[in-house]
């Protein structure tokens, strides 16, 4: 016997009030287990530092530990990977970078789509490069620099943390409006990438503030300008590279996302408790002491940020006619 079309309604309503409340509940006690948070790059550079500086503050909010996963490669596109096929529980985290948004233009096929497959959760920081050189490279200044890679076209090696990331895309944007000849070094993340930078395999590199600054200010590499549109209060002494180029401005981005999928009262409250985290003095300080500035906002202003730098960034890969190796 058929059920009356109002019973079956009256059924279907209570079935979802169910899966609301189970889906509350659910975010309520979350979590009761470690939480991992994967990075796709290797370990000693920005992703690795801001990450074990953030997740130390989670980890005590939350009363679980974050594991700190590097899953290096592919452009930070094997760690994406992973996370897009994580269960969407909020217990695998993404650090999301501005390479994400690079790599929707510079790949031609992905196997998942970032903006679909990945939803935002908080930013973390915005990060300026800093163009620094090994003590061996002669040159002082950038002027000097561009002087010097002219005279030697092609026999200066540009390390980066990865094909497609901010440290490459702005290496290249030097290389294209100063018209100097480099050859491109790619890495699996700053880390690797700076010890070669040390030990003077490698001349040049566009790298984020946060994983050299320390570096710097210890004189194993010389900074000749950073990509800020002004000078920094971390690095008072450099000057920024619009003072040489007009108009020249890059920086990289971080932050968190999940898989999509994942109930939003875990995104709400992973947002709450990161934005609460950046607010305080000290890791506020700590992050400006690295020459960056915190990032702070809801998913959707996360979001947001995303989808602006992904058509910023696109235009740029394109003028550059940039591929991935």
């Amino acid at each position: 016997m058929k059920r009356p079309r109002r019973q079956f309604l009256h059924l279907a309503a209570g079935a979802a009030a169910l899966q609301t409340m189970s889906c509350l509940s659910w975010a309520q006690t979350y979590p009761t287990k470690p939480v991992r948070w994967v990075l796709g790059y290797a370990p000693g550079g920005t992703t690795d530092i801001l990450s074990r500086l953030v997740g130390a503050w989670l980890s005590e909010r939350l009363g679980q530990p974050i594991i700190i996963e590097t899953r290096p490669g592919a452009g930070t596109n094997i760690g994406t990977e992973v996370v897009v096929n994580a269960a969407p529980d909020g217990y695998t985290l993404l650090m999301v970078s501005s390479s994400n948004a690079i790599n929707e233009t510079l790949y031609d096929k992905l196997n998942f789509n970032f903006r679909r497959d990945i939803w935002p959760v908080a930013g973390i920081a915005r990060v300026p490069l800093v163009m620094e050189v090994h003590p061996s490279v002669p040159a002082k200044t950038v002027p000097e620099f561009i002087a010097y890679a002219k005279a030697h076209p092609g026999r200066i090696s540009m390390a980066s943390s990865g094909v497609g990331t901010p440290p490459h895309v702005g290496g290249e944007y030097f290389k294209m409006i100063t018209g100097v000849d480099m050859i491109h070094v790619p890495y699996r993340g700053s880390g690797p990438a700076l010890t070669d930078m040390i030990g003077g395999q490698v001349q040049v590199m566009f790298d984020t503030t946060v994983a050299s600054i320390e570096h710097l200010r210890a004189g194993k590499l010389r900074p000749l300008a950073v990509t800020s549109a002004t000078r920094l209060e971390a690095l008072p002494d450099v000057p920024a590279m619009a003072d040489y180029l007009p108009g020249f401005e890059a920086s990289a981005w971080y932050g968190v996302g999940v898989p999509k999928n994942t109930p939003t009262g875990i995104i709400e409250n992973l947002n709450k408790e990161i934005n609460a985290g950046l607010a305080l003095p000290g890791l506020k300080a700590r992050i400006a002491d690295m020459g960056a500035t915190v990032l702070t906002g809801s998913p959707a202003d996360f979001g947001k940020l995303i989808a602006d730098e992904t058509e910023k960034w696109g235009k740029v890969v394109k003028a550059s006619h940039l591929r991935s190796e």
